[in-house]
């Protein structure tokens, strides 16, 4: 993917917006997340995929002070990819 861009839709195994935040650094990607988590509804499961590596202790952050869930997270080929549900 790596677009730089948010796309909000969804299905039932999806999630409801995926942010995709590759090629940008701090602060950039939890930036993209604060707005992706202010236009979704409680419950709602976003995606965000990123490449650089301060977002695995960047996003863990963001979810414990505010109060969402980290559902998942992988790293793949220097790809991030985290699952957080608006809580």
């Amino acid at each position: 993917m790596c677009a730089n861009e948010t796309t909000i839709g969804g299905n039932m195994s999806g999630p409801e917006v995926l942010v995709d935040a590759c090629g940008l650094t701090c602060p950039e990607p939890v930036m993209m997340l604060h707005n992706a988590v202010r236009d979704a509804a409680t419950g709602d499961l976003i995606k965000i995929i990123a490449t650089d590596p301060s977002t695995v202790r960047d996003i863990t952050r963001f979810c414990d002070f505010l109060g969402h869930h980290l559902d998942a997270h992988e790293e793949k080929e220097g790809q991030f990819t985290f699952w957080v549900r608006k809580g």
